[in-house]
C-alpha cells in the first residue's frame, strides 16, 4: 500500500493525477473530502500527530511530500511527527521530497536537511531522498514582468537549473512504485540547462532590468507575504544571482529516473 501526503495542491496533486485509479494507492490530506472520489483518502494532519499512526496503518510505502511552507520549527515538528508515526505504524519505506544539495544557502534548507538526517538515523525505515531543484514555475512567478513589461527581479547575471514540476512528480511516482530499487539513495534532481533573467524576458517578450535585493525585500514585504516568506524569497533571489543554483549542467539523476530528457525550463515559463 502506497500513501501520498500533501495531495491537495502543488507537487502532491500532480503525483496523485499520475497515480489516480491505480490499486493500492491512498491519498493523505488534512481535507480528505476534497480528494478526487476515485482515490481512497485518509485524514493526515501533520499538525495533529495523534491522527498519523492510524492514518499510516497498513501502509508499506509513504511518499512524504515536504510540508515546507512554514517556519523551520513548524516544518521540523511536522516531518518529525510523520516519521515517528511511520515507524510506529510499521511503514517499510519513506520516499521524501527534499531540496537540491546546491540549495544549502537557501533560508528554507535547514528543515529539509534535518528531515534527511532523521530518516538516515531511523533504525527501522528504509528511505529514499528526492532532492528537488527549484521549480521552473517558481522562477516564472518570482521573475514575472510588471505591468510595464519589465522584469526587475534581482537575479543579476545568475542562472537557475530550474525543473518542470511535472517532471518531479513523474520521478516521485516512478520511485514510490518501486522503492526497493532506490533504498538508501539520494538523488539530485536539477535541470540540465540553467536559465537566467534575460532568457526569461526573451521568451516572455519582456525587458530585463534587474533591481537590487533591498528593493525586492521591500516589494515582497509590501505584497502581503508572511514574515517568514520575505527572507525565503529574497534568499532565493540572492542564491540565484550569486551563482549557487546553476547546477552542474548536462544529464544527471533527473533524466535517468525519467528515462527521457527533462522538459526545458523555458518551455514551462513560456506556457508551451
Amino acid at each position: 500500500m502506497l500513501l501520498v501526503t500533501g495531495v491537495n495542491g502543488g507537487l502532491g496533486a500532480l503525483v496523485l493525477e499520475r497515480l489516480g485509479g491505480r490499486e493500492g494507492v491512498l491519498a493523505g490530506s488534512r481535507t480528505p473530502e476534497r480528494v478526487p472520489a476515485e482515490v481512497p483518502a485518509r485524514l493526515v494532519d501533520f499538525d495533529r500527530p495523534e491522527t498519523l499512526t492510524e492514518a499510516f496503518a497498513g501502509v508499506t510505502t509513504l511518499l512524504l511530500i515536504s510540508a515546507g511552507a512554514a517556519e523551520d520549527d513548524v516544518v521540523i515538528a511536522r516531518h518529525g511527527a510523520a516519521i515517528e508515526a511511520a515507524e510506529k505504524a510499521g511503514v517499510e519505506h519513506v520516499v521524501y521530497t527534499s531540496l537540491s544539495g546546491d540549495g544549502d544557502h537557501l533560508p528554507y534548507a535547514l528543515a529539509h536537511r534535518w528531515t534527511e538526517r532523521r530518516l538516515r538515523e531511523s533504525a527501522v525505515l528504509r528511505w529514499t531522498v528526492l532532492r528537488n531543484g527549484l521549480y521552473a514555475e517558481l522562477l516564472a512567478a518570482i521573475a514575472a514582468p510588471g505591468p510595464d513589461g519589465v522584469i526587475t527581479a534581482p537575479l543579476g547575471t545568475g542562472r537557475l537549473a530550474a525543473v518542470a514540476r511535472a517532471d518531479l512528480a513523474e520521478v516521485a511516482v516512478n520511485v514510490a512504485l518501486a522503492p526497493a530499487a532506490h533504498a538508501g539513495r539520494t538523488y539530485e534532481l536539477v535541470g540540465e540547462r540553467a536559465v537566467g533573467g534575460a532568457e526569461v524576458a526573451e521568451v516572455l517578450g519582456a525587458e530585463y532590468r534587474p533591481g537590487g535585493l533591498g528593493e525586492a525585500r521591500t516589494a515582497v514585504a509590501a505584497s502581503g507575504a508572511l514574515d517568514f516568506q520575505v527572507p525565503m524569497v529574497v534568499g532565493t533571489y540572492s542564491a540565484i544571482a550569486h551563482g549557487f543554483l546553476a547546477g552542474p549542467g548536462g544529464p544527471g539523476d533527473l533524466a535517468a529516473l525519467l528515462g527521457r530528457p527533462p522538459r526545458p525550463a523555458l518551455e514551462v515559463i513560456a506556457g508551451r
